[in-house]
């Protein structure tokens, strides 16, 4: 089924859509969650609530790509979930790390106000205009780590490069990043 036949179910308010969308995107959102979590429980959880929320926002959001909307919101519920196991001094894996990583350069960027949203937005943008100007290899390397929180030894072997250049890559792209975010005058 394709991702439009998908989306016009949601819009028909069919359940139908929840099974085709678990069908073809449930390993994928399964692995966001579980790169965040590290629970199997609490990334089932994740997923399931994913599916309830698309069902909440479809319609009236009518989404471009599928799977960068399921994507995004399981990403989402699983950093709000991590955020509260932390809060409770529980959570392991790579998240932590990462979000360590990223406050070198990109400050909190919450937005939970109607305020912080444009500069969020321009925040995005400015991020995916640094990444246009990447190599292909360093864009996948950074993405893997800073999207879907993926291990440095799992970037490494996935990509076929050693350890060492994947951090190497990361560090490099994070200085790149915070002198292209000082330019554009973001306060870091």
């Amino acid at each position: 089924m394709t991702d439009q036949e998908i989306i016009d179910l949601y819009f028909a308010r069919s359940e139908t859509a929840i099974d085709e969308s678990a069908k073809k995107y449930g390993s994928y959102c399964s692995y966001i969650a579980m790169n965040i979590l590290y629970n199997r429980e609490d990334s089932e959880e994740c997923v399931n609530d994913t599916w309830l929320n698309t069902w909440n926002s479809i319609p009236p959001a009518r989404p471009s790509i599928l799977r960068t909307f399921l994507g995004k919101i399981t990403r989402n519920l699983a950093l709000n979930i991590y955020e509260k196991q932390t809060a409770q001094k529980r959570g392991n894996g790579e998240t932590s790390a990462v979000l360590d990583e990223l406050s070198e350069c990109i400050a909190d960027t919450k937005g939970d106000r109607p305020e912080d949203i444009p500069d969020r937005i321009t925040l995005t943008d400015c991020i995916n205009r640094f990444l246009e100007n990447q190599t292909a290899d360093s864009r996948k390397i950074f993405v893997r780590r800073y999207w879907y929180m993926s291990a440095i030894s799992e970037i490494a072997a996935e990509y076929g490069f050693s350890e060492s250049k994947v951090k190497m890559t990361l560090s490099r792209m994070r200085a790149a990043l915070l002198k292209e975010l000082e330019q554009e005058e973001f306060a870091v």
